[in-house]
């Protein structure tokens, strides 16, 4: 059931993106609001309970649907799967992006290119080269593709052989809004209320993190994904991060990271991969990279569900 869900679900967004995302990102922001205009006090334990309810509520709600739903008949599990993968997967929220930067500069349109990549981001690229433009653009892909289709894919599957139906695809995406919203004030109104919510996301990203690391290396570059992955991963400021950008670079033969220009000066960071610089035709390699990462799960999940049939 989990590969036919997540294969369902892949074509359902490649045919028909979910064009009310952002509807149902306000109605999760409103959510999320509520418990922290409720509980917090800037301590620790008041983002605990916080986190605890507000994950629990849709994680239980989920899984008892789940149930339900397959006493009445499998194939209502099944349709429920695949809605849950819908609305938490969103291959085709980064990958849209991510094209349109690829044809502008391929196009030798460089402010198109700089001003797809600043909305995407959030922050202004309009100082960037084409090469840096690209390098950025290869940086973002792979960390959408991780945030938005591996990390989901492996909580799913998690869930789904313990019997939970897909609320493990819900716990993941919560725990990552959490941590943005939560997890990533610094304010002094917040105090100490998000620190729960940024231990979770790490606790949550523990395994999704190396395992897809761990495929971009047998799908690309072994040696060269092995070497950034323990060489330089942990030198980026984020470290969790840096094992996704370090991978995918040995993995693709490109060099990513190191300083861009920010207003007027060089915002300095650290090398990651090795081989050449990024271009445009590297980040049509990207894209062959995460597609490959993509079969080999779903190739993986084959393998599982034969094993399982011919053991039971």
């Amino acid at each position: 059931m989990s590969l036919l869900s997540l294969i369902a679900a892949l074509l359902l967004e490649q045919l028909h993106p979910l064009a009310t995302r952002k509807y149902l990102l306000s109605w999760l922001s409103g959510y999320v609001q509520f418990f922290q205009d409720h509980f917090n006090a800037g301590e620790r334990r008041h983002g605990k309970i916080a986190w605890l309810i507000a994950v629990l509520l849709p994680l239980s709600g989920s899984a008892a649907l789940y149930w339900l739903l397959h006493r009445a008949h499998p194939v209502f599990a099944w349709a429920f799967c695949v809605l849950v993968l819908y609305l938490t997967l969103g291959f085709r929220q980064f990958s849209h992006n991510f094209t349109g930067i690829h044809r502008a500069l391929r196009d030798g349109d460089l402010g198109r290119a700089r001003s797809l990549l600043s909305k995407w981001r959030g922050a202004s690229c309009h100082e960037l080269s084409s090469g840096e433009v690209a390098r950025v653009a290869i940086e973002e892909a792979l960390l959408a593709s991780h945030h938005h289709v591996f990390g989901v894919m492996a909580w799913f599957t998690i869930s789904m052989l313990l019997g939970l139906g897909p609320s493990g695809a819900v716990l993941y995406r919560l725990a990552l809004f959490l941590n943005a919203r939560w997890g990533r004030r610094d304010d002094v109104e917040a105090g100490e209320f998000g620190a729960f919510a940024r231990l979770a996301c790490r606790w949550m990203e523990w395994l999704p993190l190396r395992l897809t690391a761990t495929t971009f290396a047998i799908v690309g570059d072994f040696e060269d994904t092995v070497y950034c992955w323990r060489t330089q991963a942990q030198n980026w400021p984020d470290p969790e991060a840096g094992i996704v950008l370090a991978s995918g670079a040995g993995a693709l033969g490109v060099r990513l990271g190191q300083p861009l220009p920010q207003g007027g000066l060089p915002l300095d960071r650290p090398e990651l991969g090795v081989g050449e610089e990024a271009d445009a035709d590297f980040m049509q390699s990207t894209v062959g990279l995460v597609w490959r990462a993509l079969v080999f799960w779903l190739i993986l999940l084959l393998l599982l569900g034969l094993a399982s049939l011919a053991g039971g």
